[in-house]
């Protein structure tokens, strides 16, 4: 999760990035946490539970899904191979005002759950439902307002604008240049050499009258 975070912290400043240089370094940084990221190991299932034992295999939480918006619904989507195949009483959905849960039950063995809590905004639960279509779980929120939602939950709400008012200083190059100080304190001589590099030629640019910023 930290390095999906640190990805996502990069490719925010590349799109703020105008120098080469500092496009360079974060790209370099870039492919370096995807490379990362896809060599992790799985992880390792855990133990089953009294209550996965009662449902019959292992339990697996659902963490990917798509989400998508009309006047009317919030409409979540999430992807499960062969559900279409499974009795519509193995899917099951339960909401609340500010919340729903999935259960998909015997799927190849397995169990899926996935939990929405905090909404970010109430729904009606009568107005909510489940459909099923081929590999794919679409669950549809009604809202009871009909307005736009910014985020699905609250958290992501409270994420985003933590992450907007890092990025909201008087110096604009400032997140830069904490992020180039972090790579460098955790990055390999690879990265070290090329922040130095860029640096280096930073300065003599400045000194030449080039550039006004001091990176």
């Amino acid at each position: 999760k930290q390095l999906q975070k640190d990805l996502e912290e990069v490719k925010e400043l590349l799109t703020k990035a105008t120098r080469k240089r500092v496009r360079d370094v974060l790209m370099t940084e870039k492919h370096k946490l995807e490379l990362e990221i896809k060599n992790q190991p799985p992880p390792k299932p855990k133990d089953v539970t009294e209550e996965e034992k009662s449902l019959g295999g292992y339990t697996v939480k659902i963490n990917n899904y798509g989400w998508d918006q009309s006047d009317k619904f919030v409409k979540i989507y999430i992807s499960l191979n062969g559900v279409q195949k499974l009795p519509s009483e193995n899917v099951q959905v339960n909401f609340t005002e500010r919340s729903f849960d999935l259960l998909v039950k015997n799927l190849n063995g397995k169990n899926y759950t996935m939990t929405f809590n905090n909404l970010m905004k109430p729904i009606s639960v009568e107005g909510s439902s489940r459909k099923i279509k081929t590999d794919m779980v679409l669950v549809m929120c009604r809202k009871k307002r009909e307005e736009k939602w910014d985020c699905l939950t609250q958290v992501e709400k409270e994420s985003k604008e933590k992450e907007k008012a890092s990025y909201d200083t008087s110096d604009p190059s400032e997140g830069l240049m904490n992020l180039l100080k972090k790579m460098y304190a955790e990055g390999d001589d690879e990265i070290k050499r090329t922040i130095n590099k860029a640096w280096v030629e930073s300065r003599e640019k400045q000194f030449k009258g080039d550039i006004p910023m001091d990176i």
